[in-house]
């Protein structure tokens, strides 16, 4: 053992249980079999404990619009907030802390933030505001967002109260099938969303980060409704185990190809898009399947349409693909889109088509920062844009590419 190593050890550890760890200890002890709808009475007890009162959880609706306040016993009642124009939006769309001033203190408006995805907001308000209770409650909004997400897995409660609107079945499958809308770490972030959300049926998306491998796939199944939704979760499903299976992006649209053609016949088929990044050095490699090619952003303009060799949509029996590639810059951004965004009639019976949407990410992209944000602002501004008609699924697909290394967050201070 050297000497700076005998120094480390010999310096003593204080074990003692502080107030903000025992706070938390104690509604992480609780939470582990605590049912659902017991969670909101048990944060507004917790919060009480510093002085906090008026506390509100407020959940993502489907179509990112509103904040609904979840309900339960010692939860402040309340209506929805808008995402645009609102505290609260604020703080769910920048995942940071938001405090407004009022007659009798502060009100505190906190990012709940699971594995980076942003669940909602919990809002709490104080007589007065230290870096204590900053930092307790910060960590306390940690914890609310993965007992939420935990649970969830399990209850109708969240999604209950997600709700603006009823859902079709069909939708009832995608949203079931779909991973977290956001997913961030220091060298990559990646954010999607669907529209229309209450009705959506034959797109869906999905991805997985293994080590320095993001994975990432759009899929756009044939027609709308209960059989599309049927097929895109078959799509979804091959497209999981052949990855998990390591056999490359060649062999992932094989095994898909094989499993739509075996279970839906000869006339049906799903486009594709799959992507794999390297989020070490930035290098990206594709298979297209018959899908629209994906953008490449830099500085806010589109630079280039990501194209390439091409082969069949996934159950038509296509050839064996060939890998395309492309050597990101930190800061660029891949765009992943399904044809409704581009193919949709606007008012008069013209195609919105692509120079518009290229237009439209130019101009969200100037007012816009985060990569969540941005794919939200597009969405609607497309909506927009296209008169608010969908009469086709129209999802989108951001990831940006930063560069860098995640190593310094295994380092304790």
């Amino acid at each position: 053992m050297n000497e700076e190593q005998r120094r480390f050890d010999e310096i003593p550890v204080d074990r003692s249980e502080g107030f903000g760890e025992r706070l938390l200890g104690v509604l992480l002890d609780r939470a582990h079999e605590m049912p659902p709808h017991l969670i909101a009475p048990l944060v507004a007890e917790e919060v009480a404990r510093v002085g906090g009162r008026d506390v509100s959880v407020l959940l993502q609706d489907y179509e990112q619009l509103m904040l609904m306040p979840l309900p339960g016993t010692g939860l402040l009642p309340g209506a929805p907030q808008p995402i645009d124009g609102s505290p609260a939006g604020t703080a769910f769309l920048e995942a940071r802390t938001v405090e407004v001033p009022l007659a009798a203190g502060t009100r505190m408006f906190l990012p709940l933030l699971d594995g980076s995805d942003q669940v909602g907001v919990m809002a709490v308000s104080l007589d007065t505001v230290t870096d204590d209770d900053r930092r307790l409650l910060r960590r306390l909004a940690g914890l609310v967002a993965d007992m939420v997400v935990t649970k969830d897995s399990y209850t109708d409660i969240f999604a209950l109260a997600r709700r603006r609107a009823p859902m079709s079945v069909a939708a009832e499958i995608q949203w079931s099938l779909l991973p977290p809308l956001r997913m961030s770490v220091p060298q990559v972030e990646i954010a999607g969303i669907l529209e229309p959300a209450y009705d959506v049926a034959g797109d869906s998306f999905d991805y997985a980060l293994n080590g320095d491998v993001l994975h990432f796939a759009m899929i756009d199944a044939m027609g709308h409704g209960l059989s599309a939704a049927v097929m895109a979760t078959a799509a979804i499903g091959g497209y999981r185990h052949s990855r998990r299976s390591d056999v490359g992006l060649s062999g992932i649209y094989a095994y898909m190809d094989e499993i739509i053609a075996a279970q839906f016949g000869p006339e049906q088929f799903v486009t594709a898009q799959m992507m794999q990044l390297d989020v070490r050095t930035g290098h990206l490699q594709w298979v297209n399947a018959g899908h629209p090619w994906p953008l490449l952003i830099r500085d806010h303009e589109v630079v280039a349409q990501l194209g390439g060799s091409t082969t069949l949509p996934v159950g038509f029996g296509g050839q064996e693909p060939l890998i395309s590639e492309q050597q990101l810059l930190p800061g660029d951004r891949v765009l992943c889109f399904t044809d409704g965004l581009v193919e949709e009639h606007v008012s008069g019976g013209e195609e919105f088509g692509l120079p518009q949407l290229i237009d439209v990410i130019a101009d969200v992209g100037r007012h816009r920062a985060g990569t969540r944000a941005t794919v939200r602002d597009l969405s609607h501004a497309l909506m927009q844009a296209r008169g608010g008609i969908t009469s086709d699924d129209a999802t989108i697909l951001l990831v940006e590419w930063r560069g860098g290394s995640a190593d310094h967050l295994v380092a304790i201070d």
